[in-house]
C-alpha cells in the first residue's frame, strides 16, 4: 500500500482529467470479468481508495459515468476515452482506480486476479490469488 503522506497523482491520456489520491491505496486487483474487460479492452488492474481521498480536478466536466449495470459505474474521459475509475453505489465510501492512469512510481503490487472465469483466452494469468465467479 501507498503511504498516506505520499499523495499519488494521475491523469487520462488528453490531460484533461486529473486527480490526486491523498490516503492510502489499496494493492492492485486484475479484474476479468466481461464489463471490465470491454471496459479496458483486456482486464481491470486497480486499486481503490475512500472516496474522501480521491480530488478530480475535470477541465470541462469530460468525466462521465456509465453505468452497465445498476451496480457498478464506470468513469472515464469523455475527450481522450480514458478508463479510469469504477464504483458501486452500494459501496459509496470506495472508488476503484484505474492503476494504469495513475503517475510511476506507485508502491503497488498486483496481489489479485477476480472473475478469473471470465477471463479471455489469449491471456496467460500470472500465478496470484484467483477468485472465480459462480
Amino acid at each position: 500500500m501507498m503511504d498516506g503522506m505520499n499523495a499519488a497523482t494521475g491523469r487520462c491520456l488528453c490531460g484533461t482529467i486529473t486527480f490526486r489520491i491523498s490516503g492510502e491505496l489499496r494493492d492492485v486487483c486484475n479484474c476479468h470479468c466481461n464489463r471490465c474487460r470491454r471496459f479496458t479492452g483486456h482486464h481491470m488492474a486497480a486499486t481503490a481508495a475512500d472516496t474522501g481521498d480521491l480530488i478530480v480536478e475535470d477541465e470541462g466536466s469530460n468525466l462521465r459515468w456509465y453505468y452497465a449495470v445498476p451496480e457498478a459505474a464506470y468513469g472515464f474521459c469523455a475527450r481522450c476515452g480514458s478508463s479510469l475509475f469504477w464504483r458501486s453505489p452500494g459501496r459509496p465510501s470506495t472508488v476503484s482506480i484505474c492503476a494504469g492512469a495513475i503517475d510511476p512510481p506507485t508502491h503497488l503490487r498486483t496481489t489479485q486476479a477476480w472473475w478469473t472465469s471470465e477471463a479471455s483466452d489469449y491471456h496467460t494469468r500470472p500465478d496470484l490469488l484467483e477468485l472465480e465467479t459462480e
